[in-house]
């Protein structure tokens, strides 16, 4: 609870007194309070109306008795009965006396109205449970007895709370749908009696329908009126689609010649169903379109493709003319849509063309491979061309049939492979044809046949294999099983001379490979090699040219390894069973001892409210019910007044879904082992935060009891060692227990989402200039000192980058890497002299952090944020440190306070302040949360952590470093507000709004300055609701002011007082950089690495380009998931990260160090694999994990793997087939990690399905990079265009011509080693 903004002088902190005394402290302050707004209720009733017209209408209900009174008067006066003044007049004053006494009735209930409803709000504070002793929710009332209404009718409706037939007390938590009440609204209700006083509390109130008949409420009313939603379209499908996930829409809804589609942002009106209680839409409509004209487009990959680099489009909801089909260069006309499709804003809804490309691509599609594949002319090809199952390295052979069924004589010009697999894994032999006349079976031909072509001298050195035993042509049996050793001549006799009937030797003839004529009957041998270099399912494409057409075959082979064995599934995979919660009659609840004073670093002032999950949205959250009924405000914009109750229903959304997830990690029948002071509980997935535990989180210990009794112990998380969880529980309980089984649940921490409530309710005082800013005030500099003349450190070393001076001996250039990078320090600004004011204290900053900085020491934007983008490895961190130290330096009044959403990020500010040399031990603190180890802190930063033990004494420092959360605890002490002046918030893009919201309320709304540094398009906020993420809670501050129309770029680029983009680039090399600027940043990334270490690899001998150190190796691998554990992992992929680690860490010459060596993957599983494949060859200090866990850091190699390898699903949803890889924030901050060489570990078919992955497909083909399986056919179809674009002395009509003709003519021999040579 806080104080009124207007007059908050402080935030009180309240005295450490027991709870007996502070209620009678806080009754004192009720008292007064109380009387004060009873006296101002009763002078604003008295001067709105007379108390004859306040008593009439008061006192409707009760008229009855005056009007008894007045009869009995009248018919005394008429019946001749002595009438009198003194009659009349004692009958006036009866009336007057019945009118008093029932005003004062109905006063004395609104006193007790008001007073309930000021006590509740003085002292809810000082009734909740204490911090450290969580968050007990009770959701089960000891119910006496239940009562069922429903016709009963709302009749009075306070503050905080109403009455049902005057009976029943409810409050707004109850009420279905969350729709207000009116009094006189008839409602049916489900009520229990209880507590002290026996009345009687609804459990569940739901509004009955208006009907025509009543008068209250009228059909029209403004409930029944269509209401306005945007959001995005979640799914959409032949009958219709949902919105946010919850508000369905049939086709008949959406506008004229709008084909919606996953990722489009609407505009809707929808109601509520009545009979089904779910949210429909009755109109959509697009949010914002328009139309260009004269835009080009840019490229196309399969059924997807881009306009002008920036509109996405899909040819299956593209409305399209007739007969025309976009290729790369068509000049168009198109009405866009806002969407978000991948990294795209904007989808392409309709086109026209308006000049067509000099250089059309002919459509590829199934279809035709279909119709390649079939027999044709009365030939009949072998069918069955699958080389089974290979070992790595193993060799097998083939022999294809060509039998001529039909009455004509057919030429076979030549056999080729259409370059499928650059591996070339497959090769061919000569032909062989057996004579009409012969009457010969096919296992003898086929087996002399393996033995001519394995004695020709090309296959002398060949490493002979066992040959396949179940391999079958045309229904022909299987072949006879060969021996592993060498197949000799005397084999082949004695099969001839057995009584299977084969041919005499002089009647097979071996065939030149130029044109061979098959006549009628006559059968011709075609020999296919396949040695197995590459892992997982590898295909190739057989081509038998004739003379009038083409017959293909496609040639298939399953490469897997030894390691793979290790690796299979150890259970078959099987869906969690849902942990049944006990219904128990009546539940013992015990608690542990109090901590001693020495376990607790601090203790604070607790006042936080709980601010409980409403009941009703929990319980339509738990029957899955429109999330829309409950929390009707998430379907409004975000505003200044929609703010709090939009997010704190997110917040909330959030908080159910993470106990949900904590609810399935409970375990059932657990022994814990008994020590000195604690219990120790092993929990299974610790280690990898499944589930999440931190010093002081909550457990439950739960053992059944006889007659329906459960006890539950109460235990406190005091250490946490590996997968060892040592808890605090009751003396008692430790001292009695035997090591009998027990029951365990674990509950959700939920400090850090009631200190974002607790922020949702200081940050309304804010304005819109802060928080939905629109124009631009400027204030006043801060600091209105000159600059002094450019350094010519950062000029010499441009000079040094243009004449290529070696980077070996030049050490400003060193020191420059090292400024601009995050995982290493500066070695040259420690301990030097402050500089002069206008003088920088690092400087090799460049042009770009350089205004930064003054930018933001001037804080002439203040209180509008300024924002710092620095897309990655551009010296973000580095630009923040020198902009504290200057707003140090020359502002003596400032107080900074400095904040991150993680503590590794906290630290590395830390650590940078303190390399810097320009700060003293006593002017920098570090605030932890009290639940953090010590052995988590870095050594540098303990020595800042002894002062920020104490909170208050810790906000007295001149710079103040914390997370976001920690923040919160200033909120618990003593401080003035506008306390800290200036704001520093790294990593803001990964802070959700609220968050971001604690540190932002300590400042002062009129003259604080706030600096937010990150980079929106990398990874985003951890939120675990889906509900919530579409709804906005995924999406930080930054990136929503980034969208806003004041920070957004225009013609000139961005507002130079609002955002400053940094540019320059000191991690990457410039293959590794083009992709992600192109598609990111509009291209606009400049190199400045140090050129010795980006140029380390690109001479690698495992380099399919040289120079280009990219490398995309597919594998058509199997996705496998095992026990309960929903991970996916691919054998095959760690199978072949293994093995890239070898050939970098294991190389004889300067071998890579392990520690330059990062592996990403996006499965907890997948981790776990290739963790173990590393260990067993010697490999263990290999970092391996998520993309989570590589923010902000960087590797000299980076091997990424991607895991998800399923085609069976017919969906082009990347997000279904892809999970978390489809998410274009992951794939930047993968493919940036890397110095020197990038090495992507995929299925390409699977992952050209996302638009960028299928960018960074072409990317490596064009520059032939690309290894492993065959390419899907969308990057065939790029490969055929270049290949046709690149012959000499044709036009480009005879190339189309050529390519129409023969859809799937393969490129001359050797084109991928002219490709590879040729970028260069």
């Amino acid at each position: 609870m806080f104080p009124p903004r207007n007059k908050r002088a402080s935030i009180q902190q309240p005295q450490r007194i027991g709870r007996q005394n502070a209620i009678v402290h806080g009754c004192g302050r009720l008292s007064r309070a109380v009387r004060v707004h009873v006296r101002s209720a009763q002078s604003e009733r008295i001067s709105r109306c007379s108390v004859a017209e306040s008593s009439r209408t008061r006192l409707a209900p009760h008229t009855g008795g005056c009007e008894r009174v007045a009869r009995a008067a009248g018919s005394a006066r008429e019946g001749g009965g002595a009438w009198s003044p003194g009659v009349w007049v004692s009958s006036h004053f009866a009336v007057i006396r019945l009118i008093r006494l029932k005003y004062l009735t109905a006063l004395k209930h609104d006193m007790i109205s008001t007073m309930h409803s000021v006590v509740t709000k003085l002292l809810s504070h000082l009734w909740r449970a204490a911090e450290d002793e969580g968050d007990a929710d009770s959701h089960a009332p000891a119910e006496k007895e239940i009562r069922h209404i429903s016709s009963g009718v709302v009749t009075r409706l306070c503050q905080d709370y109403g009455l049902i037939d005057d009976a029943m007390y409810f409050t707004a938590a109850e009420v279905l749908g969350g729709f207000p009440l009116r009094v006189g609204d008839g409602v049916k209700a489900i009520a229990v009696r209880g507590g002290a006083h026996g009345g009687w509390k609804a459990l569940r109130v739901e509004r009955l329908t208006a009907t025509w008949d009543d008068d209250s409420r009228s059909p029209n009313s403004e409930s029944s009126e269509p209401k306005q939603l945007i959001g995005t379209i979640t799914s959409y499908g032949q009958d219709g689609g949902f919105i946010n996930q919850t508000t369905f829409f049939p086709r008949q809804a959406l506008c004229q010649g709008f084909e919606p589609m996953k990722g489009d942002w609407v505009q809707a009106q929808y109601f509520i169903n009545p009979t089904q209680w779910t949210s429909q839409a009755c109109s959509v409509s697009p949010l914002r379109y328009c139309r260009m004209d004269h835009v080009r487009v840019s490229s196309v990959c399969g059924s997807r493709g881009v306009v002008e680099n920036s509109i996405f489009f899909s040819l299956d909801s593209l409305l399209l003319p007739n007969q025309y089909r976009p290729q790369p260069g068509d000049l168009v006309s198109v009405v866009v849509l806002e969407s978000c499709q991948s990294f795209y804003s904007w989808r392409a809804l309709c086109m026209a063309p308006a000049q067509l490309s000099p250089n059309p691509i002919p459509p590829s599609t199934d279809v035709d491979l279909q119709a390649l594949l079939e027999n044709k002319g009365g030939l009949v090809v072998t069918d069955e061309v699958q080389f089974g199952t290979l070992s790595l390295g193993d060799t097998s052979e083939m022999l294809i049939w060509i039998e001529n069924q039909g009455s004509e004589t057919q030429q076979l010009q030549c056999c080729q492979l259409a370059g499928w697999d650059p591996e070339g894994q497959f090769t061919l032999g000569g032909f062989t044809s057996t004579a009409s006349s012969t009457q010969a079976t096919q296992p003898a031909s086929f087996t002399c046949m393996l033995y001519e072509g394995l004695n020709t001298s090309s296959n002398a050195c060949m490493t002979q294999q066992p040959l396949p035993t179940k391999m079958s042509f045309h229904g022909i049996p299987p072949m006879p099983t060969l021996p592993e050793n060498n197949i000799s001549e005397e084999d082949v006799v004695n099969i001839k001379g057995s009584n299977v009937g084969v041919p005499a030797a002089d009647t097979l003839k071996k065939v030149d490979s130029g044109n061979v004529e098959i006549s009628c009957g006559e059968r011709v041998s075609v020999t296919v090699q396949c040695t197995a270099r590459n892992l997982g399912r590898c295909t190739e494409l057989l081509l038998l040219r004739f003379s009038k057409f083409i017959i293909g075959r496609r040639l298939e082979v399953v490469v897997s390894a030894e390691e793979e064995g290790f690796l299979q599934a150890s259970t078959p995979y099987s869906s969690a069973a849902p942990v049944s919660r006990r219904q128990e009659a009546r539940v013992v609840t015990v608690l542990p001892d109090p901590s001693p004073t020495w376990f607790s670093k601090r203790h604070l002032p607790n006042f936080l409210p709980n601010y409980p999950v409403p009941k009703a949205l929990r319980d339509c959250v738990e029957a899955q019910g429109d999330v829309l009924l409950a929390q009707p405000q998430l379907a409004e914009p975000l505003s200044l007044g929609s703010m709090r109750p939009r997010f704190s229903a997110l917040l909330w959304l959030e908080e159910l879904q993470a106990e949900r997830e904590l609810h399935e990690f409970s375990l059932s029948g657990v022994f814990l082992k008994k020590g000195a002071i604690h219990l120790h509980l092993e929990v299974p997935g610790l280690a990898e935060g499944r589930p999440s535990l931190v010093i002081g989180d909550r457990i439950l210990l739960k053992k059944p009891q006889r007659s329906g009794v459960l006890v539950e112990y109460v235990g406190y998380v005091t250490e946490i060692e590996e997968e060892d969880v040592s808890l605090r529980v009751n003396s008692d309980f430790l001292n009695s227990y035997l090591g009998e089984p027990m029951d365990v649940e674990f509950t959700l921490n939920r400090l850090t989402m009631r200190r974002c409530h607790c922020a949702l309710e200081q940050i309304r005082h804010f304005g819109e200039n802060v928080l939905f800013p629109s124009t631009l005030v400027l204030q006043p500099a801060l600091w209105s000192g000159e600059w002094g003349p450019k350094d010519k450190a950062w000029q010499d070393n441009q000079e040094q980058d243009g004449k290529g001076s070696s980077r070996n001996d030049a050490s400003s250039c060193i020191d420059m890497v090292s400024v601009a990078t995050q995982t290493k320090t500066d070695r040259a600004m420690c301990h030097q002299g402050v500089p002069e004011p206008g003088q920088f204290f690092n400087s090799l900053l460049n042009p770009a952090q350089q205004e930064a900085v003054k930018r933001i020491l001037a804080g002439e934007c203040r209180p509008t944020p300024y924002i710092l983008f620095g897309p990655p490895g551009t010296g973000k961190t580095i630009t923040l440190i020198e902009a504290i130290l200057q707003v140090y330096h020359r502002l003596p009044g400032s107080r900074v306070l400095v904040c991150a959403p993680s503590n590794s990020a906290a630290d590395l500010i830390c650590v940078r302040l303190h390399d810097s040399g320009f700060l003293n031990a006593a002017s920098l603190v570090r605030v932890n949360a009290t639940c953090r180890p010590e052995q988590s802190i870095p050594e540098v930063v303990r020595q800042y952590c002894r002062a920020g033990e104490d909170v208050r004494q810790a906000s007295f420092h001149r710079i103040v470093v914390s997370t976001c959360s920690s923040a919160g605890m200033f909120y618990q002490i003593r401080i003035c507000v506008g306390h800290f002046t200036h704001l520093f918030i790294d990593e803001a893009g990964q802070a959700t709004e609220p968050e971001s919201f604690i540190p932002l309320g300590l400042l002062s709304e009129k003259d604080g300055q706030i600096v937010l540094a990150g980079d929106p398009l990398q990874l985003g906020p951890v939120v675990k609701s889906r509900l919530a993420a579409v709804y906005g809670l995924g999406r930080s501050l930054l990136e929503r002011l980034m969208g806003s129309a004041l920070y957004s770029r225009g013609e000139q680029g961005y507002n130079p007082m609002l955002v400053t983009k940094l540019v320059y680039n000191y991690r990457s090399h410039e293959a590794l950089l083009a992709l992600p600027s192109r598609l990111f940043y509009a291209g606009e990334l400049c190199v400045r690495a140090e050129r010795a270490v980006v140029d380390s690899l690109c001479n690698w001998s495992h380099l399919p380009t040289k120079g280009f150190p990219i490398i995309f190796h597919g594998i058509r691998g199997n996705e496998l998931r095992e026990s309960s554990s929903p991970s996916w992992f691919n054998p095959a992929e760690a199978v072949q990260v293994m093995l890239y680690c070898c050939q970098l860490a294991k190389r004889l010459y300067k071998p890579i160090a392990v520690t330059d060596i990062g592996v990403i993957t996006p499965y907890r599983k997948q981790v776990e694999k290739i963790r173990m494949l590393l260990y067993k060859v010697g490999l263990m200090d290999i970092k391996v994990g998520s993309v989570e866990e590589f923010q902000g850091q960087e590797a000299l190699v980076i091997i990424l793997s991607t895991v998800r390898s399923n085609e069976a699903v017919i969906n082009d949803d990347a997000q279904f087939l892809l999970g978390f890889l489809s998410n274009h924030k992951r794939f930047n901050v993968a493919v940036t990690r890397p110095k020197a060489l990038l090495i992507v570990v995929g299925n390409p078919h699977v992952l050209v399905k996302d638009p960028c992955f299928s960018a960074l497909l072409q990317y490596c083909h064009e520059n032939g990079a690309f290894l492993g399986c065959d390419p899907p056919s969308p990057i065939k179809a790029s490969l055929r265009c270049v290949f046709a674009c690149q012959r000499g002395g044709e036009t480009m009509r005879d190339n189309l011509n050529r390519m129409q003709t023969s859809v799937w003519l393969p490129p001359p021999q050797g084109f991928w080693r002219v490709v590879r040579t040729a970028s260069r």
